[in-house]
């Protein structure tokens, strides 16, 4: 996600909350993202300027949301940087899309969801669509990337878009 922000000039502002480090730990190594972002913001300032109203942003990406901070988003419970920024972004009329990756889901997991998306959040799990052939995991990640950056209105060049049927 970060790579194609940067390859399209998107200015980025990260933050990483302390599971999510663990799962990038886990998950890819001990890799850092710091290097794709602009700006890194620690996930406890919540005096950053991503935190206020005034300062003027586009739109954010919660990818992956957990649903601890779909929770907290959808709840008001701002009580570190990402539910705060997101929360600026509902109030402010901003874009923001989540990229829940939770399954399955509780009555309590979709209730939480559907009142994200009733106050404008755009959610967008990462479910592959296999009309496309993909033929590597790079590819399905791509194709989620994708998805996810024409939420914001950033289109990529994909080979891999539904064209119709031939």
């Amino acid at each position: 996600m970060l790579e194609a922000l940067k390859k399209q000039g998107v200015h980025t502002h990260l933050v990483v909350s302390k599971w999510g480090m663990e799962n990038i730990r886990l998950e890819l190594g001990e890799t850092s993202l710091a290097s794709l972002a602009d700006e890194l913001h620690d996930v406890d300032q919540l005096g950053a300027s991503i935190a206020s109203g005034s300062f003027l942003y586009d739109g954010m990406f919660i990818v992956p949301a957990s649903m601890k901070t779909c929770a907290s988003i959808a709840h008001g419970f701002s009580d570190n940087l990402i539910a705060r920024a997101a929360d600026v972004c509902l109030k402010e009329g901003r874009p923001l899309i989540l990229s829940p990756r939770e399954t399955p889901l509780s009555t309590i997991h979709l209730e939480n969801l559907l009142k994200l998306a009733q106050a404008g959040a755009r959610i967008v799990p990462p479910m592959p669509g296999f009309y496309n052939h993909p033929t590597s995991l790079d590819d399905v990640i791509n194709h989620h990337v994708m998805k996810l950056l024409d939420q914001m209105g950033l289109h990529t060049r994909n080979e891999h878009r539904y064209t119709g049927e031939k």
